[in-house]
């Protein structure tokens, strides 16, 4: 009798040290099944990588909301819905995106966008746009006539800006006076680009300018040294379309391995 009560004591000395500790890796038990806390801190995980911070408040309401997940999806499972065909090719689904953001995640860990890689990046992208940059009009037309005339009106004092807003083509400068802004010449088609870097400043193209698009009347207005950002300024975009290119590598990559029959 004696060693039964020392046994009966051994075992609620036992439950005592594991129960506690059962129930601090759950956030509650609905119709006797346990709730992990794991479910609670991925849902907050997935708050803070939006953006938004995990107040003590949201955790409660995210802590409530994963017990309501905990009873509706009982609640289905009693009705058989889990065993519906839909909610296996649903399931499925799920799957395959949450390995495939796996995949990129765990490829992206192992391939960082590196500083050197970022700063060859800008560096290639400054001396493509050093030098002068140009802000120019112009006017857009189909046939060559048409611009012939428009070169004559302007050559009578028609404005400029007035022609290009009622006779451009171009719907995005047109509506600006034939506005293109400041840009650096590689920004044009090379027909386009020659004729409006070979002009004075103030003076316009006294033939029309063929290009892909049509027919061109510009007009140059001044000419700047290129303004380019610092690198500190651009570093995050062009790490992210470093990252972007990654990216797109590797999954044509496994593309082109994959066995497509």
């Amino acid at each position: 009798m004696k060693k039964r009560i020392l046994s009966a004591v051994a075992i609620a000395a036992i439950l005592a040290t594991t129960v506690p500790a059962a129930l601090a890796q759950n956030v509650a038990v609905v119709n006797g099944k346990a709730v992990p806390k794991a479910r609670v801190e991925a849902l907050m995980q997935q708050v803070a990588r939006s953006g938004r911070p995990v107040t003590p408040e949201m955790e409660g309401q995210i802590k409530d909301e994963v017990i309501a997940r905990e009873i509706f999806m009982q609640e289905a499972q009693a009705r058989g819905l889990d065993a519906t065909e839909d909610f296996k090719v649903q399931m499925e689904l799920a799957r395959q995106a949450i390995l495939i953001r796996e995949l990129f995640a765990d490829y992206q860990k192992k391939n960082p966008v590196t500083d050197e890689q970022i700063k060859a990046e800008y560096d290639k992208f400054a001396a493509a746009n050093s030098g002068k940059e140009y802000k120019a009009r112009h006017i857009l037309v189909e046939k060559e006539d048409q611009a012939k005339a428009i070169i004559a009106q302007l050559k009578k004092g028609g404005k400029f800006e007035d022609i290009a807003k009622k006779s451009s083509k171009d719907p995005g400068s047109g509506a600006n006076g034939g506005d293109l802004n400041w840009a650096n010449p590689s920004n044009f088609v090379k027909e386009f680009s020659e004729a409006m870097t070979a002009l004075a400043k103030g003076k316009t193209t006294e033939t029309p300018v063929k290009t892909q698009f049509g027919y061109h009347i510009i007009r140059l207005d001044d000419i700047r040294d290129a303004k380019l950002p610092a690198f500190d300024e651009v570093k995050p975009q062009v790490s992210q379309q470093l990252l972007q290119q990654k990216m797109a590598k590797f999954q044509e990559e496994l593309r082109g391995k994959a066995k497509i029959e």
